[in-house]
Formats: structure tokens, C-alpha cells, sequence
């Protein structure tokens, strides 16, 4: 696994954006903008970070939510623009290094997954991927759409991956979800990974089929 480095980014507001930021050993492929789950920037997202670098993407992670869930496992508002503006900052970051939209990738877990397939809808990347995303008949909040409403407005290649044994998130929700996204005008695809739950860590074979879907998926459309 490629290591991984924190960087604080300045914004034109006189804030400032802190991102983990990991990079291939030789030339990058493209690049990945990496949206974490609503615990933040944990060891896992590092981990995930350092293990895309190794195949070969430069990678960003902003962190744009780590106080997002409460104690009572409420997710509270989550304004869109505030997402998108940070997400913005990181395509900045990647374009100063070289890659161009169309080698721009956005994957994002869970409460990212769902920031992942807004973003897909709203700015002019390559392709995103989302894993586990919830909100999907019901938005999470009050600051974000149904992953139903907005699906048919997916402006680049989306790919959604669920664990067959998700139990936040339901098989006939996934149905729904694949037929939003069926009339994009891009290329989609959704897929329930056997002897997978909402983390896909109940099964090693289930973890090494999404993660292969994911890099196909990238390789495929950030050319």
C-alpha cells in the first residue's frame, strides 16, 4: 500500500480544506477523488486511499463531513453546494497535477457513496462509483436528494455496488435505483455482490469482486 499524507488546502473564503492525499510511484493513470463514509477520514479510508495509489491513481480524499453523524446516528443537514464546493477544491488539485476531467474518477462509501452519485450529476468528471450508498428512496437529509430523484441526471458512467445481505439498504430499493439510473444518457450498471453486507467484509471473495468491479469500472472510462 502506497502511504498516504494530510495537507490543509486554502479556499477563497480564507478557509481552509484539509484532504489526505496519496500518489502512484510513477505516472499517474488518472486521478480519484475519494469520498468517505460520515465517520470521516478513518485508517480504512487511508488504507483504501494508499491501496488505489498502488494501482496506479492519484488520489484525494477531502474531508467534508467528519462530524456528520451524531451520537444518535441521525445524519444531520448536509448542504449540497457546501459537498460540491469542497469536491471542487480536490478536482483543483488533481488539475494542477495533471489530470484533466476526463481522467477525473469519483468513489465514494456509504453517506459518500450517496455525495459520489450527486457529484456524477452536477460536475463534469470522467465516471463515479458508488459503494453502499444509502439516501436512496429517502433522502439522508434535508440537504440532500433521494439518490432516485436525481439518478436519471447522471452525466458521466455510474456504477453502484450493494452487498446482497445489505441490511440498510433493500434489495427492492437497489431495483429502483438501477432503473433510475437505467435512463442516463451514460453508461450504468448496479450490482448486488453475493455474501456481502453493508461493509462487504463478510466474505474475502465478495471484498475482491467489488474491488475488481471498481477498477474495471475506472479503467474502463478514464482513458
Amino acid at each position: 500500500m502506497t502511504e498516504t499524507r494530510t495537507e490543509n488546502l486554502p479556499l477563497t473564503d480564507g478557509r481552509e480544506l484539509r484532504v489526505t492525499a496519496a500518489e502512484p510511484e510513477g505516472a499517474a493513470r488518472g486521478g480519484l477523488v475519494l469520498l468517505h463514509e460520515a465517520r470521516g477520514v478513518t485508517d480504512t479510508v487511508r488504507l483504501l486511499a494508499g491501496s488505489l495509489a498502488a494501482e496506479g491513481w492519484l488520489v484525494v480524499a477531502p474531508h467534508l463531513y467528519p462530524d456528520a453523524e451524531s451520537d444518535d446516528g441521525q445524519v444531520p443537514q448536509l448542504p449540497v453546494e457546501s459537498v460540491l464546493a469542497d469536491i471542487d477544491v480536490a478536482c483543483v488539485w488533481l488539475a494542477e497535477r495533471g489530470i484533466t476531467p476526463d481522467r477525473t474518477g469519483v468513489i465514494g462509501f456509504d453517506l459518500g457513496g450517496a455525495a459520489a452519485l450527486i457529484v456524477a450529476t452536477r460536475r463534469a468528471i470522467g465516471a463515479a462509483v458508488s459503494v453502499s450508498a444509502r439516501g436512496v428512496i429517502t433522502p439522508l437529509s434535508d440537504g440532500l436528494p433521494s439518490l432516485v430523484e436525481v439518478a436519471h441526471e447522471l452525466s458521466c458512467p455510474w456504477l453502484g455496488l450493494y452487498g446482497e445481505q445489505d441490511e440498510q439498504v433493500s434489495a427492492e430499493e437497489v431495483d429502483k435505483l438501477r432503473d433510475a439510473a437505467a435512463s442516463a444518457d451514460v453508461a450504468t450498471d448496479v450490482v448486488r455482490v453475493a455474501q456481502a453486507n453493508h461493509r462487504f467484509d463478510t466474505d474475502p471473495k465478495a471484498s475482491a469482486e467489488a474491488w475488481q468491479r471498481t477498477l474495471n469500472w475506472f479503467d474502463s472510462h478514464l482513458r
